[in-house]
């Protein structure tokens, strides 16, 4: 399943210059006014993973599949989108074709971009935003309840428990809170995935700071400019520097990030802050033909999971000879895992732990 995230924001937020990082390429228009990005712009982009690098060297397959994330580049959304304004809804609708939303909010104070609202204030930006898609949100809300009252007075049972969510839905959003955020059933959360709803997806915020700020700023003192909660997913990123690392082997990249303090790419950050927003993990299959990472959402079977590959795989499902990672990594590989007697066969009830390396046996 590919992961599929909308960049969104503010325009001159730097989300074309976050987007070309994040493809390596410089396809994404970056200018200095408003809506430069009028389409959106996809990209495909191979998730890191070292364990997959350790799996490459062990192996020695024909080649290796990374997992990967669809990111797309959305136009700048202004103070009245869901109304309308500047691109309007068209271009809300493509953040409804998206697993979860990267908001990228503007850190980064002076230069010559300008600033749509006049003035740089992250906190400001963010409510911006958020508030239009709650908006946006309310009126398909308020239309799904007109659509949904005439079959729950004929008693349909479906159309009463979508009235009753949707009214709960409505009120927090009335209050401010997005629809991600309400206290919700796992049986609810599942219902509401049906509305399509721009508030019910996970949100990670990005911060795009400058050089200068990037070397001491801290997640937790900018969730608390942002006004964020303490669990928020946030990284702080300079998207600029992130773009000129395209141009870097990864050895450069590694001096130069050393250079300015910083450990790990932002980037890298940014796609695992997505995959734990979204409730993703990993597993890997691992022969002489490929190694590969597959992603499944945490709690998949085992059957479930060899759905991912094919849908033959589930059905014919018979069992799943597992090794956790460490084991197949410590043992020297399969062979030498399953002689230690750490090769595990799983049947149907088995829930799929991250890095779990499996092999699937199958009816046709």
């Amino acid at each position: 399943m590919a992961l599929k995230i909308g960049i969104v924001g503010l325009p001159n937020v730097g989300k074309s210059t976050l987007f070309n990082a994040l493809t390596r390429t410089r396809a994404a228009q970056a200018a200095n006014y408003p809506f430069c990005t009028i389409d959106p712009n996809i990209g495909i982009v191979e998730v890191p993973d070292e364990r997959l690098n350790v799996l490459k060297e062990m192996v020695k397959p024909e080649k290796v599949l990374p997992a990967a994330v669809e990111f797309v580049d959305i136009a700048g959304l202004v103070k009245g989108a869901s109304k309308g304004e500047g691109l309007g809804n068209a271009f809300l609708s493509h953040i409804r074709e998206t697993h979860a939303v990267c908001h990228l909010v503007r850190g980064f104070e002076g230069g010559d971009v300008i600033h749509v609202e006049g003035s740089v204030d992250p906190k400001r930006d963010r409510e911006i935003i958020e508030t239009e898609l709650a908006l946006a949100d309310l009126q398909t809300v308020l239309k799904r309840i007109d659509k949904e009252q005439g079959p729950a007075r004929t008693g349909n049972k479906d159309a009463k428990l979508a009235l009753i969510l949707l009214e709960k839905i409505k009120g927090g959003l009335e209050r401010g809170t997005m629809a991600s955020a309400l206290p919700l059933s796992e049986e609810e959360c599942l219902q509401m995935k049906d509305f399509q709803l721009l508030t019910g997806k996970p949100m990670v915020y990005g911060v795009n700071v400058s050089e200068a700020q990037l070397k001491d700023a801290s997640p937790d003192a900018w969730k608390t400019k942002l006004g964020l909660a303490a669990d928020a997913p946030l990284v702080v990123i300079s998207a600029k520097i992130e773009e000129d690392l395209t141009d870097l082997s990864p050895a450069e990249a590694k001096e130069y990030l050393g250079s300015l303090g910083v450990t790990s790419s932002g980037l890298d950050r940014l796609i695992a802050a997505a995959f734990t927003a979204l409730g993703y993990c990993t597993y890997f299959t691992a022969g002489v033909q490929e190694v590969r990472a597959w992603t499944i959402t945490k709690g998949m079977t085992a059957p479930q999971a060899a759905g991912v590959i094919h849908s033959d795989f589930e059905k014919g499902f018979i069992r799943a000879e597992t090794i956790a990672y460490k084991d197949f990594v410590q043992f020297g590989g399969e062979a030498g895992a399953k002689t230690a007697g750490k090769m595990r066969a799983e049947g149907k009830e088995y829930i799929v732990q991250d890095g779990d390396v499996m092999h699937f046996r199958f009816n046709l």
